[in-house]
């Protein structure tokens, strides 16, 4: 097998480099491929901090992002997000009414002010917890759904299983402070992003500002849906022994990113870091498509084919999210067994694509045939491989 080194057209600002599968071991699970090793590059002054990129996700920046916290009014996302995946699953409608118990009516903090006895439209509720934070609306949302507080809490947990919440776990729908209520900012980043893209019919209520029940009007208490550009959701908390929190998400130029903060001070601190930590991850990198969906990465030499290549392509877009050093030091490397055999089957696997960003990011692809490739007839076999004994290639 040849190495071939070849620079592809300007648009693809990288080498690509075909080499023997011997070389595979070397870079085979060493690296990983979804976080970007920023070490003492920028400050942080938040407790728990992470920074995602949405699309392809990758974490920018973190902080203790694996060391339990108390999530507070944060917790409401899952309380949301149980209620979005019934309202998908049409056991519930934005109009089914639920009833104010005084379970719900008694409820301290951040209340929507619901009235007992009463039933609210769960559009209605929708907002008392998105915009208005109210732990009264989130009882009768969860008691409406499941019976009680703790069979809805049940769900949540199930579900954060589900989405691979590793050091989650809830104890109310609230975020009432609970010794064992804890999560982390990357299990956080993980629900968020899940929001975004599982429920995107129900995300747009995250950026209504205001929001008026029964006479009372009351504020989102997102700090950055007032200030930064591109800011569209996600969620505040506090208590005292959480500190102000703020899971954030923010959209400029195609890209998305999301923000998770807490332990912050006051809700100036909170809402200057989260600006801060954005600005950063907009400012310093972007993304870039490497390669469409089933378009032609390279050509691969096929032994005993009808045809001398097959092409190979990619089963989905790959996007890599880099600075702008990353991006000039790119290196694309296809590893593939010497010439492949025939026959070939369209969309079989026959190569691996291995993206070095370098500072320890390696990605693995698996590389699939773009077409049939049928093998040479008997008579075509024999002069091919006496060709290839007599002057060391095929012959088609």
């Amino acid at each position: 097998m040849t190495n071939r080194d070849r620079e592809k057209p300007r648009r693809n600002k990288f080498k690509l480099v075909l080499i023997s599968a011997l070389s595979l071991w070397f870079f085979s699970g060493l690296f990983n491929d979804h976080t970007i090793s920023t070490s003492g590059a920028f400050e942080i002054n938040a407790e728990h901090a992470l920074l995602l990129d949405h699309t392809t996700g990758t974490i920018i920046l973190e902080k203790n992002a694996d060391k339990k916290m108390f999530p507070a009014s944060m917790s409401k996302l899952m309380t949301l997000y149980i209620a979005f995946k019934k309202l998908r699953e049409e056991t519930i409608s934005l109009d089914t009414q639920m009833r104010v118990s005084e379970k719900a009516w008694r409820m301290g903090g951040s209340k929507m002010f619901v009235e007992l006895d009463s039933t609210i439209a769960v559009s209605d509720l929708l907002r008392g917890i998105i915009v208005q934070s109210g732990n009264d609306a989130c009882i009768v949302l969860a008691e409406g759904i499941a019976g009680s507080e703790n069979q809805y809490v049940n769900l949540m947990n199930s579900a954060a299983k589900e989405l691979g919440l590793k050091n989650t776990n809830f104890m109310n729908v609230t975020g009432w402070p609970h010794p064992e209520h804890v999560t982390t900012a990357r299990d956080l980043a993980i629900l968020g992003r899940k929001i975004i893209e599982d429920y995107p019919e129900f995300y747009p209520i995250f950026k209504e500002t205001s929001y008026s029940y029964n006479g009372i009007k009351q504020g989102n208490r997102n700090p950055l849906l007032y200030k930064y550009k591109g800011a569209d959701g996600l969620k505040t908390g506090h208590t005292v022994a959480s500190g102000y929190g703020l899971i954030a998400s923010a959209a400029q130029n195609d890209r998305r990113l999301i923000i998770v903060v807490n332990g912050m001070s006051n809700v100036n601190n909170r809402a200057r870091e989260s600006e801060k930590i954005l600005d950063y991850g907009f400012r310093e990198f972007s993304n870039y498509t490497l390669f469409q969906a089933g378009s032609n990465v390279d050509n691969i030499e096929v032994w005993l084919g009808d045809q001398p290549t097959v092409p190979v392509i990619l089963s989905d877009n790959l996007v890599l999210i880099l600075s702008q050093e990353e991006r000039r030091n790119l290196k694309v490397t296809i590893i593939a067994p010497g010439p492949i055999s025939s026959p070939i089957m369209k969309g079989s696997v026959v190569a691996t694509l291995l993206v070095d960003i370098g500072t320890n990011r390696i990605l693995e692809r698996p590389l699939l045939a773009g077409k049939d490739i049928d093998r040479l007839s008997p008579f075509g076999r024999i002069g091919a491989a006496f060709n290839y004994l007599l002057w060391g290639e095929q012959s088609h």
